[in-house]
């Protein structure tokens, strides 16, 4: 398991003062500690807060820079750039999302971007999935049925979804569900039914049902159902938070 996967199900893991800076100024961008447009405590400040040397403290203002989320100038300081502005698809930056509470505007995001390609790569892989392929679908959603926690049913599903990518066929799906993976994995998490034996019967029926249309070459129905599945997610996360 990648450490982007297990920051979505086990939070993150600090490993040296670098990491410490780069992850406590991060972190604490995403919630709002550090708001949008605001400038940054001083580099003098910073280092007595974080306990390092204005070395350490500078790499990590560069590493921040990197990933979109900070612009220095100077005699102004360091500013928080406007969100718009992050790489999301850096793997810190997703695991600072994943971490805590997740705000429901990046839950209905990450969502909307699922909607937007997911049901066409069902739509795929129902006119370009093997037997190989097929037979992996099934196999999720057997592992589904037979979760015995949450985060069995979560990794399955994440794992039946991969696959759907997989048998699409085209390599820039494959490559955007890899960089979002973590976030997927959160939010199916979140949305899992696994507490509730029949919901989560009736989800994992309802990926079998992605898998039939599939295994049918049914392109229309794959993309319908997946649409369907994704959606009722969301749903559920939508209730469990009201």
């Amino acid at each position: 398991m990648t450490d982007l996967l297990q920051t979505a199900l086990d939070g993150t893991r600090i490993r040296n003062s670098h990491a410490m800076v780069v992850h406590g100024l991060g972190s604490g961008m995403v919630d709002g500690r550090y708001p949008e447009g605001s400038l940054l405590p001083n580099d003098d400040e910073l280092a007595r807060l974080f306990g390092v040397s204005r070395t350490v403290l500078r790499e990590a203002m560069k590493t921040l820079a990197a990933k979109g989320m900070v612009v220095s100038r100077s005699r102004v300081g360091t500013r928080v750039k406007p969100r718009r502005a992050w790489n999301l698809f850096d793997q810190q930056v997703l695991a600072w999302h994943l971490e805590g509470e997740v705000s429901p505007d990046f839950l209905s995001q990450l969502f909307e971007m699922r909607l937007s390609f997911e049901p066409f790569a069902a739509g795929l892989a129902a006119e370009r999935a093997d037997d190989e392929a097929i037979g992996a679908l099934y196999r999720h959603c057997d592992a589904m049925a037979d979760a015995p926690d949450e985060r069995a049913f979560a990794l399955a599903d994440l794992e039946f979804h991969r696959a759907v990518h997989g048998a699409a066929g085209n390599a820039f799906f494959h490559t955007v569900i890899t960089l979002i993976e973590a976030a997927m994995l959160l939010a199916l998490r979140l949305s899992s039914p696994a507490a509730e034996p029949a919901s989560k019967a009736n989800s994992a029926l309802k990926h079998r049902e992605i898998a039939d249309r599939i295994a049918a070459g049914d392109r229309r129905g794959a993309e319908e159902t997946m649409s369907a599945v994704i959606k009722e997610g969301w749903s559920r996360i939508s209730r469990d938070r009201a």
